[in-house]
C-alpha cells in the first residue's frame, strides 16, 4: 500500500464544520465525539481529519492550522466550491470565516477558510515560481505591477496589494506606457470590490473610463478587466 498523509486539524465547532464542507461536496467518513472528537472528510481522493483543539486557539486569527491540496486544474475545483456554497448558503462565502478566495484568470492557486480558521490550499502541479519583487524580465510599473500580484494572489493580502499598486502607479506612472497604467486601474479597482470600498472602486472605474482606450488596447488588458467583472458579482 503507497504511504499517504492526511491532514489533522482543529475543529472548534463540529456542525458548522460538517455543513461548509459538505456544501464544498465532501462527504463525511468518519464522525464521533466521545470519547474524543474526530471527524474524517472526504471528496474523492482530497481527505481532511480534525480534532480537538487547543482551548486556546483563535480561529480569527486564521493560524490554526492548514493543508495544500496539488491538482491538475484548480478551475474545476473552485467552480465546483463556488455552485456548491450557492445551493449550501444561497450566496459564495467570500469574506469572514467560513469562505472561499477568488480565482482570477490564469490564477494558479486559491484556498478555503473553515469555520476554524484553518486554510486548505489547493494549487496547480505546474505551478512558476514566484519572482518576489516582481518577475526579472518586467521593469517600471509594470514589475512594480508583477509584485503587486504576489500579495494579491499568493499572501492573499489584498490591502497590502492595494496599497503596493498605489505605490507603484505614484512613482512609476509618468514614465509607463498606457496599457500599464491602465492594466494597474484595472487591479487596483478589483482590490477596491474586494475590500468593500465600492466609492473608491467606482473612482477608478471612472479614471479608466476616461483614458477611452481603444479596443487594441483594451484586448491588452482584457484578463484584468474580466477579473474586475467577476469580482463585482462575486461580491454582489
Amino acid at each position: 500500500m503507497p504511504t499517504k498523509t492526511i491532514p489533522l486539524l482543529p475543529c472548534v465547532a463540529v456542525e458548522p464544520t460538517v455543513a461548509f464542507y459538505e456544501a464544498l461536496g465532501f462527504t463525511v467518513a468518519h464522525l464521533q465525539t466521545r470519547p474524543y472528537l474526530y471527524l474524517a472528510l472526504a471528496l474523492n481522493d482530497v481527505e481532511v481529519h480534525f480534532k480537538e483543539p487547543s482551548p486556546h486557539l483563535a480561529p480569527a486569527e486564521e493560524l490554526s492550522g492548514g493543508a495544500l491540496v496539488m491538482v491538475d486544474d484548480v478551475t474545476e475545483f473552485h467552480r465546483s466550491f463556488a455552485d456548491g456554497l450557492r445551493r449550501g448558503y444561497g450566496r459564495i462565502l467570500a469574506t469572514g470565516l467560513p469562505r472561499l478566495t477568488r480565482l482570477r484568470p490564469a490564477q494558479s492557486r486559491f484556498s478555503l477558510y473553515d469555520p476554524s480558521g484553518n486554510c486548505v490550499l489547493f494549487i496547480n502541479h505546474d505551478e512558476s515560481d514566484i519572482e518576489y519583487g516582481g518577475s526579472g524580465a518586467l521593469s517600471g510599473l509594470a514589475k512594480a505591477h508583477d509584485n503587486v500580484r504576489n500579495f494579491r494572489d499568493f499572501k492573499n493580502d489584498d490591502a497590502l496589494a492595494a496599497r503596493a499598486m498605489d505605490a507603484a502607479l505614484n512613482r512609476f506612472r509618468a514614465s509607463a506606457t498606457r496599457v500599464d497604467v491602465a492594466r494597474a486601474l484595472a487591479d487596483r479597482a478589483e482590490l477596491d470590490v474586494a475590500l468593500g470600498d465600492h466609492a473608491r472602486a467606482a473612482e477608478v472605474r471612472a479614471e479608466l473610463s476616461a483614458m477611452e482606450l481603444s479596443d487594441g488596447e483594451r484586448t491588452s488588458i482584457a484578463s484584468e478587466l474580466t477579473a474586475l467583472d467577476q469580482i463585482e458579482q462575486w461580491m454582489a
